[in-house]
């Protein structure tokens, strides 16, 4: 993995071979950790951070739902983000901010007197289903489902539940696709391993709605909203599994995922095999807010200032 010189880490910039933390952490034993992720852009004002304070905030609320004290505030964290990149000289970068319990106990509770840390770490990292972005993503519909409601809150982005993705992703790359998809445990369709869905039928937009076992995606969300920009309609509600085999569009969004359309489903083409129009038309929207083609009506942007210049994601 390539990696930048300094991360932030419990208060302090220090070298990433130095950001340490013991075997005994709860979080690597039981999970018990939240985390966000979050994009920089090089915009042609500067590098800038996407829905940075959106992302804080639903870290916090994460921690909430799991009783773990972040320690900072918000505003100490957004800093922690905009510190991070400045010292890195990042022009573009994936950023994951992650709160954690450490070493103190081996029960499944952490005990009381168990030390949160907190780190902010920056990576050059490009699409992340690759050529897919462009060309569109090969997906199945994998055989591992979605957790039922009032088990595992999906609407917290927690280290545990990633179990889950990863045994949905597993089982798309055995079978030779780019990502797995999940349905809930009524069958109806959930999301991907790290991605919301959308569907295009007739030129609506299809989606799952926030009750499907999915977490409410910032992506997904900035979506709907430039969809409405746009003219295009939307429907949040509940999608069988054959909806994938009908649509004329599919297409998968995430921070690391951005917008990526899908050209296949169970080797079953989408539509004509390539991404459509209406795919093409939000991808345009969305990258336009990095090059000044779409303005900025919402204030996602907030600009990182000083010294982020220089080395782009690869």
């Amino acid at each position: 993995m390539t990696h930048p010189h300094f991360l932030w880490h419990n208060g302090h910039v220090k070298p990433w071979s130095e950001a340490t933390t013991h075997v005994s952490s709860h979080a690597l034993h039981y999970g018990s950790s939240v985390f966000e992720g979050v994009r920089v852009y090089a915009t042609p004002g500067g590098s800038a951070y996407f829905r940075l304070h959106d992302h804080t905030r639903r870290l916090f609320e994460s921690a909430k739902v799991y009783e773990i004290a972040v320690g900072y505030s918000e505003d100490e964290i957004n800093a922690a983000c905009l510190e991070v990149i400045r010292a890195n000289r990042l022009a573009s970068a994936y950023v994951r901010p992650i709160v954690f319990c450490g070493a103190g106990g081996l029960g499944v509770l952490p005990s009381a007197d168990a030390p949160v840390e907190v780190a902010v770490m920056a990576l050059p990292w490009g699409a992340y289903l690759g050529d897919a972005a462009v060309h569109g993503a090969d997906v199945c519909v994998a055989s591992w489902q979605r957790p039922a409601p009032n088990t595992f809150p999906s609407w917290a982005k927690a280290g545990g539940n990633y179990l889950n993705s990863q045994l949905i992703a597993r089982d798309g790359r055995r079978g030779g696709y780019d990502e797995g998809i999940a349905l809930g445990t009524n069958g109806l369709l959930s999301e991907g391993a790290g991605e919301n869905l959308f569907l295009v039928k007739h030129g609506k937009l299809l989606t799952p709605p926030a009750s499907a076992g999915i977490l409410a995606g910032i992506t997904r969300d900035s979506v709907i909203t430039l969809a409405a920009e746009l003219g295009l309609p939307l429907e949040q509600r509940d999608l069988p599994r054959e909806a994938l085999y009908s649509a004329d569009e599919v297409f998968m969004t995430g921070t690391a995922a951005e917008i990526t359309p899908v050209r296949s489903v169970d080797r079953k083409p989408v539509g004509d095999g390539k991404p459509g129009p209406v795919t093409h038309a939000l991808q345009k929207a969305f990258f336009g807010l990095f090059d000044g083609a779409t303005q900025d009506k919402w204030n996602w942007l907030t600009p990182v200032g000083e010294c982020a210049q220089g080395r782009e994601a690869a």
